[in-house]
């Protein structure tokens, strides 16, 4: 590995650098609110357990917004949550005619959440185009989400507040490059992402490497074989949001 390559280890002592801003005595409202859109017909959980990371991780609030069809289902799941009913294709598929109305509901909060558990690329990818340069907080983007920002590198830099959350397989595909070469030297291709995108990468593997635009580059091997599972993706995204 070069030396520009070389990872910060993610340890305690690091973490206690960088403590939480944590109020005695402030209210849900001063805890801060994430917006989540996620899940689909076919992966209701995705929406449960990204809204559910969401509220463990400390923030105040929670809204999920989610197709139609499972909403009433994710409120009834995540009791803390407002749920928000969002229009959906014959597919189950959240379709891009919600973007002003979820970019009105992110702004109004403090980060947003996108794609956990969505279905149908093209409608995703749409939808992504439309609400990223509309949205002024932090933006998570994972999953199905991530993909359409292959061919458009300058979405996230319209936003200037993203962190992209791929696995080896989606980052292959975002940098078009196949997925044994990311698999071979994560930090590189970590590095490669965000600077491209202008994000924070989060390079999920055996080992984690965190990537921002500016260089900075950190490494978390502390995971086992146990997060190895579905769902996991899900709790990262709203661990981060919140």
């Amino acid at each position: 590995m070069s030396p520009s390559h070389v990872a910060k280890r993610i340890d305690a002592g690091l973490l206690c650098g960088w403590p939480l801003p944590l109020d005695g005595a402030g209210d849900k409202n001063a805890r801060g609110s994430a917006f989540v859109v996620a899940g689909a017909r076919q992966m209701p959980g995705a929406a449960v357990l990204c809204g559910t990371a969401v509220l463990r991780s400390g923030a105040g609030k929670v809204q999920i917004g989610t197709g139609a069809s499972i909403a009433l289902a994710a409120g009834g799941a995540v009791l803390e949550s407002l749920v928000v009913a969002l229009d959906e294709n014959e597919s189950g598929a959240i379709v891009a005619s919600n973007a002003a109305a979820i970019a009105e509901r992110a702004n109004d909060g403090d980060a947003f959440v996108v794609g956990p558990g969505m279905v149908g690329e093209a409608e995703v990818a749409a939808l992504i185009e439309e609400l990223l340069p509309m949205v002024r907080v932090p933006v998570v983007v994972d999953a199905v989400g991530l993909t359409c920002l292959r061919d458009r590198p300058e979405l996230p830099r319209s936003n200037g507040g993203v962190v992209m959350t791929p696995h080896c397989g989606e980052m292959a595909v975002l940098l078009g490059v196949a997925r044994e070469e990311i698999e071979r030297e994560p930090a590189r291709y970590a590095r490669a992402a965000a600077e491209r995108f202008a994000a924070v990468v989060v390079l999920k593997g055996r080992e984690t490497y965190v990537a921002a635009p500016a260089g900075e580059l950190y490494r978390n091997d502390r995971g086992d074989v146990g997060l190895a599972t579905a769902g996991s993706g899900d709790v990262l995204a709203g661990i981060i949001g919140g």
